[in-house]
């Protein structure tokens, strides 16, 4: 089993780090998409030595793109999953805008996606929020509960990015038999 672990730019983007080593060791190949604010928390080379796969980070990159390589890389697995999958990365998804590499992948798949959310409580509990959320569940998303607990900022509630542990078995779930 594949999967594209797209890494949103959140703090709980080191988390993405325990979920590659996780799934390694459940026989599951990553590969990595690195957002530009994911390359924040963590860097190409982390994901890429725990991954043991090339990471991707920019739509631009002239090698990939003569092949079509935001194509092949969306199809070239057996889900998506979004982790962390912030506030803005979640309008963007369902918005349908694909102004970057992970955000074009998101469009040019077609295979099932799974996103698990990490933002502060009051992103979380925004209508805009909510509105995306229901937006890529109709859509056939699965988008995962954020545990709730405290939070990088200093306030308590929903919006943490479920652990690598439970985000696995939901990618275990999703994944074809």
């Amino acid at each position: 089993m594949k999967i594209l672990l797209i890494v949103g730019g959140g703090i709980a983007a080191y988390k993405a780090c325990e979920l590659i080593r996780l799934c390694r060791k459940a026989d599951i190949a990553v590969t990595c998409v690195l957002t530009a604010g994911g390359q924040h928390f963590v860097t190409p080379m982390t994901l890429a030595a725990l991954s043991e796969n090339q990471v991707y980070t920019s739509l631009w990159d002239l090698k990939d793109e003569a092949e079509m390589g935001h194509i092949q890389l969306s199809r070239a697995v057996d889900l998506v999953v979004v982790a962390p999958a912030t506030a803005d990365l979640m309008a963007k998804m369902a918005a349908g805008i694909a102004d970057d590499l992970a955000t074009t992948l998101l469009l040019a798949t077609d295979k099932p996606v799974l996103a698990a959310p990490a933002m502060n409580v009051r992103m979380w509990q925004h209508a805009a929020t909510r509105r995306n959320v229901a937006t890529l569940r109709g859509d056939g998303v699965t988008v995962l509960e954020p545990d709730e607990g405290a939070m990088a900022c200093g306030e308590f509630g929903p919006g943490r990015l479920p652990e690598p542990a439970a985000i696995l078995v939901a990618i275990r779930a999703a994944l074809p038999a």
